[in-house]
């Protein structure tokens, strides 16, 4: 069973829009954090990756994480 799906963003990546639209396209529900309007959010994918405004970051678990949009390693962190 998975945990509840988290994307980090920014509004200008094309990128995170295909990582969104490929989960959705998935049917998997998911949270979008916004590093740009979010603090928070910033400092949490800042502590998974360790980089400053590398997104997309796709994690279940606050722990293993896919950056970017790789389609193999999506489907292999949320078991597609």
């Amino acid at each position: 069973m998975i945990d509840i799906v988290k994307v980090y963003t920014i509004q200008s990546c094309p990128w995170c829009a295909k990582v969104k639209k490929y989960l959705a396209s998935k049917d998997v529900e998911f949270i979008e954090l916004d590093i740009e309007k979010d603090p928070a959010a910033r400092d949490a994918c800042k502590k998974l990756t360790g980089m400053d405004y590398a997104v997309p970051v796709t994690t279940i678990d606050d722990e293993t994480f896919v950056m970017d949009y790789d389609k193999d390693e999506l489907d292999k962190l949320l078991c597609l």
